[in-house]
């Protein structure tokens, strides 16, 4: 065997490179296609796909052609590209890289999602008012998806995660294709007429607007609008929309999402409820004190008006007024004594016996009259003189005034 022929994968690949971009009618194309999978780059370089009836191929426009865009390109518009054929050498692939881009109208596909959604929404099928809440807490979540992608697995994991208390049931389903639009319908017919769900979330991974298409389909859009159970679509990545998001109950951007808007957060939960057991105990814990103190302000009431506590009462004034009617009586009774104590004094002061006990007497006549005057007896009178401890028996053997007695002396 000849080994001087033997290439590496580089060296193909350069070499395929050289021959395109020596091939003159590949280093100037002009393309109309339909733009698919259309993806912006964070950088501002633009990856999609044009296509037609029959092929597509793959394009990418870098950030400094893309800043002369004067429009948006998006999945499903119909465009004129300018550019070039190469190989991009990493991978072995051939592509379009477009130096102009030129927007044509709308392509097929966005014509007739336009076309659907205008219908449908003359129809009434969007309407706000048609749509049905979604559970607090379901106790069974129909999922309607292909059983094999990852969307499955997300949506388990998460329900699991957030509300394991939650049966699933899961109706596989075809996702795209021209057979997915009756499977998905079946699907979620089949659901919807046992009943035994709280809530059917429908939908699938991301995808390009092909691959996205059977979502758009008039007769799964109006199956979804007609559900009794409430359902939520969950279509592709955040920026694809499709019908069935309009006539879904609750659109979600990813089958994660879905999930998330169909469970509450067990975590979140608990919380909640620790939260309102706090405000609860503390609210119960007003009332009870509130209550005591209503209630103890009533036996107040009730202690102040029984006939008992109205009986002590008035024996309580009873014994004060009696002990202020023996005050008074003390005090008068005190009072009088000083006045009698006073007279008494007078009267002692001025008692003849008191007079007499100090030296003096009292001269009376045979008949017990007083003497008060030397004219009240005559000589030879009998006269009885009254001293301290008795009387003396004497006669009038003279008499004589006394202040002139003293005015002679």
């Amino acid at each position: 065997m000849n080994t001087d022929n033997i290439l590496s994968v580089s060296q193909l690949n350069k070499y395929i490179k050289m021959l395109m971009e020596s091939d003159e009618v590949l280093n100037y194309v002009t393309l109309r296609g339909e733009i698919s999978n259309f993806k912006y780059h964070s950088s501002g370089h633009m990856y999609f796909t044009l296509k037609d009836e029959a092929s597509e191929i793959a394009a990418v426009m870098f950030r400094g052609a893309a800043s002369k865009l004067n429009f948006t390109p998006k999945s499903g518009m119909q465009v004129t590209a300018y550019g070039r054929v190469s190989v991009y050498e990493v991978s072995g692939k051939y592509q379009l890289y477009v130096n102009v881009m030129v927007n044509d109208g709308a392509g097929s596909l966005y014509a007739e999602y336009m076309r659907l959604l205008e219908k449908l929404r003359a129809e009434g099928l969007f309407d706000e008012a048609r749509k049905k809440p979604l559970p607090r807490f379901p106790q069974k979540i129909g999922i309607i998806t292909s059983p094999t992608g990852a969307a499955i697995r997300d949506m388990i994991n998460v329900t699991g995660r957030r509300y394991p208390s939650a049966d699933l049931l899961i109706c596989p389903a075809t996702v795209q294709g021209a057979e997915a639009p009756a499977e998905l319908c079946g699907a979620l017919r089949l659901l919807d007429a046992v009943g035994e769900c709280d809530v059917i979330i429908i939908g699938r991974g991301g995808g390009s607007a092909e691959d996205l298409w059977a979502f758009n389909n008039e007769e799964l859009v109006r199956a979804i609008a007609a559900a009794h159970t409430p359902i939520i679509s969950a279509v592709g990545h955040e920026t694809d929309t499709t019908l069935c998001d309009f006539a879904a109950d609750k659109r979600a951007p990813t089958p994660s999402a879905a999930a998330e808007l169909a469970v509450p957060d067990r975590v979140s939960l608990m919380q909640s409820t620790d939260e309102r057991a706090d405000r609860l105990d503390r609210a119960m814990d007003r009332i009870i004190a509130d209550l005591g103190a209503r209630l103890d302000a009533r036996e107040k009431q009730l202690a102040l008006a029984s006939p008992t506590a109205k009986l002590e009462s008035m024996g309580n004034r009873l014994s004060r007024a009696r002990e202020l009617m023996d005050a008074a009586v003390d005090k008068l009774m005190d009072k009088r004594r000083m006045i009698l104590g006073a007279a008494v004094g007078r009267l002692e002061a001025t008692n003849p016996l008191g007079v007499i006990k100090r030296g003096y007497s009292v001269t009376e006549t045979r008949e017990g009259r007083i003497v008060s005057s030397v004219d009240g007896v005559n000589e030879g009178d009998g006269i009885s003189v009254l001293v301290s401890d008795g009387y003396i028996d004497a006669v009038v053997s003279g008499k004589r005034p006394k202040a002139n007695t003293r005015k002679e002396r």
